[in-house]
């Protein structure tokens, strides 16, 4: 599945998205509005792929939106802007609802809704020489795509509005110490690494991954109370998965649990219907 703003490949149990527009240094275009969600849904619904990789095409995450586009904005209609603003949102969204690990590999930098879409992800892997900007102030616009939301939880109030306020560039590094990336890589690696973490997970139990996303994703928000019934609910339907049946039988045999195999007889079970 190739498209116009998007390319995919595979590496193993590993899908690889790739948001192509470098002469733009990876800036959101309209056709990523409608490829990306198809694609991680492609993803989803594939036995033989465990985790995903978001990158950018080169040397850049991505940029944010596109300016000339977000220049002929005034023109519209306050209804018609929303709209256009939930095409980013939806973009977040099915990140964030995608059941299969999503691993952002950033180089370069992350600035706007670029940033958006890279805390959007599972896991971030920036190269140490990369920053992250909410660069919205720079142009006179606020925050969209979820940034502020997901910048809250990792840092203090006044942090994240300074960084609101002023725009300024944020190392790697410190978002590193502050929690938000994952891993750190020697520039021009970043990509490398993702997918190495990314095999990590997908060796894992796709279904057993799919429900801890879930749960953390919750964990933010949800009173102990809420998050003990999740955990109650989802942990009744992994104890009858047959990830559970290998992983406690792999546990006792003192051997390596046979996950991959599980999810290649999914595979097999798919193309025979």
């Amino acid at each position: 599945m190739n498209a116009p703003g998007l390319m995919m490949r595979t590496d193993g149990a590993v899908r690889i998205l790739v948001n192509s527009n470098p002469a733009a240094k990876n800036a959101i275009t309209p056709a990523l509005y409608d490829t990306l969600p198809a694609a991680l849904e492609q993803a989803a619904q594939d036995p033989a792929i465990g985790a995903i990789v978001l990158v950018g095409d080169g040397d850049f995450f991505c940029a944010g939106g596109d300016l000339r586009q977000l220049a002929t904005r005034r023109a519209l209609a306050p209804d018609e802007r929303r709209a256009k603003v939930e095409r980013l949102h939806d973009l977040v969204r099915a990140l964030r609802a995608c059941p299969k690990p999503v691993i952002a590999a950033v180089e370069g930098g992350a600035a706007g809704a670029g940033l958006s879409l890279a805390l959007a992800c599972d896991m971030v892997v920036a190269a140490d020489d990369a920053f992250f900007s909410m660069a919205y102030v720079k142009v006179g616009l606020s925050p969209d795509g979820g940034a502020t939301a997901f910048l809250a939880r990792c840092m203090s109030r006044q942090l994240l509005t300074e960084l609101c306020l002023l725009g300024e560039r944020l190392p790697a590094a410190r978002l590193h110490a502050l929690g938000a990336v994952n891993r750190l890589a020697a520039p021009g690696q970043a990509l490398v690494d993702a997918i190495a973490l990314a095999a990590r997970v997908a060796a894992g139990p796709v279904n057993a991954n799919g429900r801890i996303k879930v749960l953390c994703e919750n964990a933010g928000a949800a009173s102990l109370a809420g998050q003990l019934d999740l955990e109650a609910a989802l942990m009744v339907q992994s104890q009858g998965d047959d990830e559970a049946q290998e992983g406690i039988a792999a546990f006792f045999d003192k051997r390596t649990p046979a996950f991959a195999a599980l999810r290649g007889a999914a595979a097999a079970g798919r193309r025979e219907e």
